[in-house]
């Protein structure tokens, strides 16, 4: 088959795909800035309570790997009779993942604000409000910039591990295409090349089509 002809044929899997991966990746990262926004205030009001709580979120989804939270969050409750969708399965774990991620990033923008602008601020009557999304969260969003971006970069790439959950994602799409496309007669002496290779596969369970 051509390739224009096969390209033609896997456009709609592709983009569908690509549409998945997309949305799944936009939406975890506006659930994580809203949930690391949300952090940052509860260890800033509650200094003691909050931020041991905080850091106990932060270093369990920092410190372990993103496919065992997957596995975690839709396989337990599973276990009690409870069944999570995959697609908020997924959403869920990419979002608090990137939360955790995120709040460090605008932890460290907030601490490079001077005191004395906040101090300037309370003297002019600004509610604590006003000065987070006035004085504050217009300066962190731009010294955050790149590390947001490259977060948001992380996700997008680790959102790959949501083919396990039967999602069709550009990673599975991918899969499926490749698998689909891999039909390679043996016999033929034009395939002589891809013996070796196959051979040397099938040790681990890979099959040569």
């Amino acid at each position: 088959m051509p390739l224009a002809e096969r390209l033609a044929d896997y456009a709609p899997a592709i983009t569908s795909g690509l549409l998945t991966t997309a949305g799944l990746s936009a939406v975890a990262i506006a659930i994580g800035f809203v949930a690391a926004v949300g952090l940052y205030i509860a260890r800033s009001r509650w200094p003691r309570a909050g931020a041991t709580l905080v850091q106990v979120y932060v270093s369990f989804f920092r410190g372990t790997p993103l496919l065992v939270q997957l596995l975690m969050l839709f396989y337990l409750p599973a276990a009690f009779g409870l069944d999570l969708n995959p697609w908020l399965a997924a959403m869920t774990i990419l979002g608090l993942n990137s939360a955790a991620f995120q709040s460090e990033i605008l932890r460290s923008g907030f601490a490079s604000i001077p005191a004395a602008q906040i101090e300037a601020a309370r003297v002019f009557g600004l509610s604590q409000r006003q000065i987070l999304w006035h004085i504050q969260m217009p300066q962190v969003l731009r010294l955050t910039l790149p590390s947001l971006t490259s977060e948001s970069i992380d996700i997008i790439k680790g959102s790959a591990v949501i083919s396990v959950l039967a999602i069709a994602d550009l990673l599975r799409v991918g899969k499926q295409l490749v698998n689909a496309d891999a039909k390679v007669n043996m016999r033929s002496p034009k395939c002589v090349h891809r013996w070796p290779w196959c051979f040397s596969n099938s040790t681990f369970g890979l099959t040569c089509g």
